[in-house]
């Protein structure tokens, strides 16, 4: 079997992607694709894993898991796909000890452990530390940044550092990460990634995420033009998108307001650069797979 982890990160499109995931299930159940309702597993999921520790999981451990998230109608299940942002940390954690989710490689080699008869895949959600701190201090009860940043400089959050922890944890398991940012544009392409179907395999909700930002007159005329269209090809979309985009996004689901004190422009403009710097080297990683548009 295949096991699918979405583990984040925080802020990102985490439940609105796994929404459309979830729009999905009936029409994937048929092809041995199983996505269970996080209420089945991610308390769960959580529980078994802070009573595990560093220790290692009993032989039937796997067992006990499935039969706590997949019924019988499930059906015959080839992949199973999992999604939970809590997996590394609560929020307000995320820093502890001034390192970045500090708990990941023990959760993710414990589930590796847990599954080790099956093919484990990750994903992970990205995004810009200029517009990811802010967000994430507000899902915190901290007052300020220093709190929830546990002595870390901002200027020291590669994300390639923690993908390379985690493939150095478990060698071998493929890290598939995105830019959170990029998601309108690529939406359709996650869905089928997690799913593991083909690039033109029919999905709900596929300009779902676009349609999150974007005028209601915008997607109205985006999908006339598509249905005008029908012989365009994902490369063409994916231009038409932008063109969509620059035209009716809306402004102020869009850009993000900076209110911090210690923050300003030069900081902002720095974490932004350092970041584009840092996707350059995650496309060059071995067995990690950058998606972009």
């Amino acid at each position: 079997m295949q096991v699918v982890l979405h583990t984040g990160l925080h802020e990102t499109d985490s439940d609105r992607l796994f929404k459309t995931l979830l729009r999905n299930r009936e029409a994937l159940r048929s092809e041995g694709i199983a996505i269970p309702g996080p209420g089945k597993y991610r308390q769960l999921i959580s529980e078994m894993l802070n009573a595990l520790g560093d220790a290692t999981p009993a032989p039937a451990t796997r067992e006990v898991l499935l039969d706590s998230i997949l019924d019988e109608a499930t059906g015959n299940v080839d992949r199973l796909v999992l999604s939970h942002e809590n997996l590394f940390s609560v929020p307000k954690i995320a820093f502890q000890g001034g390192v970045v989710y500090r708990k990941a490689e023990q959760r993710l080699r414990t589930l590796r452990d847990i599954f080790a008869r099956d093919s484990v895949e990750i994903f992970i959600g990205l995004r810009n530390p200029a517009t990811f701190l802010p967000a994430l201090l507000k899902a915190t009860p901290h007052n300020d940044m220093t709190q929830l940043l546990n002595g870390l400089d901002p200027a020291q959050i590669r994300w390639s550092d923690l993908i390379a922890r985690i493939t150095a944890a478990v060698p071998g398991v493929p890290v598939t990460v995105w830019c959170d940012e990029d998601s309108p544009l690529i939406w359709g392409e996650l869905i089928r990634e997690f799913a593991g179907v083909e690039p033109i395999h029919p999905i709900i909700g596929v300009y779902s995420r676009m349609a999150d930002i974007t005028s209601q007159e915008g997607m109205t005329r985006f999908r006339a033009y598509l249905a005008d269209k029908p012989d365009l090809n994902e490369v063409q979309i994916r231009r038409i998108m932008v063109a969509f985009l620059d035209k009716y996004a809306d402004e102020a689901k869009v850009e993000h307001e900076f209110d911090l004190p210690g923050w300003d422009v030069d900081l902002v403009q720095d974490l932004t650069e350092q970041y584009e710097e840092d996707l350059f080297d995650l496309s060059r990683m071995p067995g990690v797979t950058l998606i972009a548009p």
